[in-house]
């Protein structure tokens, strides 16, 4: 019950104006940030936008931004989608991400959310990749006049005082302010843009995704809701906050933001991911209102390569900003008596089917998991019904893409 509540104190606030929680969205969507280019050679360049007041000054967020245009295969005057890359923790403004969006045809920005700037990237003359060999902990570097951190002391600890102090915000705002950007270049396509984030960039998705109405889709890789519950690896930390805890689960969690949620959102996880997982997952799913779909995929690696790889990231967001043909669209599993069947619409022929469960307890990251084939027929798949001992399952469509979505999770009393 208490979480409803949370949820209604922000949809009731936003009906009053574009105020929600300490996001004044009026200004967020309306006023493009004043930015300059730190660089503009090479396949991607450079920039620094204007962020939120932190402890009383002004700030900075560095960003990398590439269009078909930067990387010389298309000719300036012609329009993209585009799309916010959001990275979790331990990362930065990632070129090679922003790269990749833009051979997908697509103008991209990708902003570093912890008050820092990655050296400056070398690109191959002959190939165009980035040389990365030089970036790592030691050679990110504050700016000075960068945001909060990206550590539990901003995150967590800062709560009770000004919300300029805490790093959700900062986050949320700062993508925010790099999508309002983003759409005032003159080769983006401002009516069909998107935001992809991982890990802790895959939880701001899910906050930006609430409050930012203007994108055609979004997709949270591992990030979710229910920080404070069950397995989670952030439970610790809010539960230190003592009496300030609820206060930030009202605030930040997106539990209680994405019953705002109304831009189409693709969920994607492992199945054994130690900071996001299966239950909070689930729960997270079941609070959006609008459309989704979710790809949970048994033993994803954790981490911002992995997290960016699965082309159905890219098949989602093609399908929201350029027509693309859209992910296959799995219904609710039924069990009647030893099989189960889930109908699903796929635009693309399908290939195969799976069902997948675990049957161990302890751990949800360290459980094994058992994957058996199902059958598809006239819009129908059907598979073994799971044993009785199965606590944890879900049925995988792939079609002739190799494009693969699942039902929700399911679990088992």
């Amino acid at each position: 019950m208490k979480r409803l509540v949370c949820a209604l104190v922000f949809v009731s606030t936003a009906a009053f104006g574009q105020q929600v929680g300490p996001w004044n969205l009026d200004a967020l969507k309306k006023e493009v940030p004043a930015m300059r280019w730190v660089n503009q050679e090479g396949p991607v360049h450079s920039l620094l936008y204007a962020g939120e007041v932190y402890k009383g000054e002004p700030t900075e967020v560095f960003a990398v931004y590439a269009s078909p245009v930067t990387l010389g295969e298309a000719r300036p005057g012609a329009k993209f989608p585009a799309v916010v890359l959001i990275h979790g923790g331990g990362g930065t403004a990632f070129a090679e991400w922003a790269q990749l969006w833009a051979k997908r045809g697509y103008a991209a920005i990708a902003m570093d959310l912890s008050g820092s700037r990655p050296p400056d990237v070398t690109f191959d003359p002959k190939t165009g990749a980035p040389n990365l060999s030089g970036r790592n902990a030691k050679t990110i570097l504050r700016l000075p006049n960068g945001g909060p951190n990206h550590t539990p002391a901003e995150k967590f600890d800062s709560i009770g005082g000004d919300s300029h102090e805490h790093w959700p915000f900062h986050a949320a705002a700062s993508v925010m302010r790099a999508h309002t950007l983003l759409r005032s270049f003159a080769e983006v396509d401002a009516e069909h843009t998107a935001v992809t984030g991982i890990s802790w960039g895959g939880y701001t998705t899910c906050l930006v995704a609430s409050l930012d109405d203007r994108f055609k889709a979004a997709v949270p890789v591992y990030g979710c809701g229910f920080l404070h519950e069950g397995e989670s690896v952030q439970k610790p930390s809010i539960d230190k906050l003592g009496d300030r805890a609820a206060e930030w689960v009202r605030q930040y969690d997106p539990s209680s933001l994405l019953p705002r949620c109304r831009v189409p959102i693709l969920f994607v996880n492992g199945t054994n991911d130690v900071h996001y997982p299966l239950d909070s997952y689930r729960k997270t799913f079941d609070t959006v209102p609008g459309e989704k779909q979710m790809r949970i995929q048994v033993n994803m690696a954790h981490g911002h390569s992995a997290g960016w790889a699965p082309q159905e990231i890219g098949l989602f967001i093609d399908s929201k900003c350029r027509a693309g043909k859209p992910l296959p669209i799995p219904g609710e599993p039924r069990i009647a008596g030893e099989t189960v069947t889930v109908p699903f619409q796929s635009a693309v022929a399908p290939q195969s089917a799976q069902l997948h469960y675990t049957t161990d307890g302890g751990p949800r990251s360290k459980r094994t998991w058992t994957t058996v084939s199902a059958s598809l027929s006239a819009g129908t798949i059907t598979a073994p019904k799971p044993p009785a001992e199965a606590n944890t399952w879900f049925v995988s469509l792939t079609d002739e893409r190799g494009a693969q979505v699942t039902t929700s999770v399911q679990f088992q009393p």
